[in-house]
């Protein structure tokens, strides 16, 4: 595993804009992914047991049911895609469905995750490296000051 790069307060906070624009965009795009997903259910007429048996009995059904399963697959390469780009940025996607991502940062000499949730104007939360979401401390300005680089 290569060094991960390490952030300062300041860093990430400029990344901010750009961070909450493309991660926006990804929970928009999983609201279209699963209104799309209940309307092939309802074309194809029953609900499917996996994400493979509904693409089956889409792929096998009419040209709606072919086309909007064509749509559904589309929606999700670009889901992937881009939740690429957000990682590309040097910033771990530690939940998609929150939108929440993490920074590498030091906080008394210590390696810590800065934490940001989409909605939050700026990073202003950490917690340790084997802690999750619920251990986010505030970033108090003691705290600020000794974020280290």
């Amino acid at each position: 595993m290569s060094t991960p790069r390490i952030w300062t307060i300041e860093e990430a906070n400029a990344l901010v804009p750009s961070l909450s624009s493309l991660v926006g965009r990804q929970l928009a795009l999983a609201s279209d992914i699963e209104r799309c997903w209940q309307r092939l259910v309802k074309i194809v007429g029953r609900p499917a047991v996996t994400p493979d048996e509904l693409i089956a009995l889409a792929r096998s059904g009419g040209a709606e049911a072919r086309a909007c399963e064509r749509e559904l697959s589309e929606k999700i390469v670009a889901y992937e895609s881009g939740w690429r780009d957000v990682e590309e940025l040097g910033v771990v996607v530690k939940d998609q469905r929150l939108g929440l991502c993490d920074f590498y940062g030091r906080v008394d000499g210590a390696l810590v995750w800065l934490c940001w949730r989409y909605g939050e104007p700026a990073v202003e939360h950490y917690h340790a490296l084997e802690a999750g979401y619920a251990a986010r401390k505030p970033l108090t300005a003691a705290k600020r000051r000794q974020l280290l680089n």
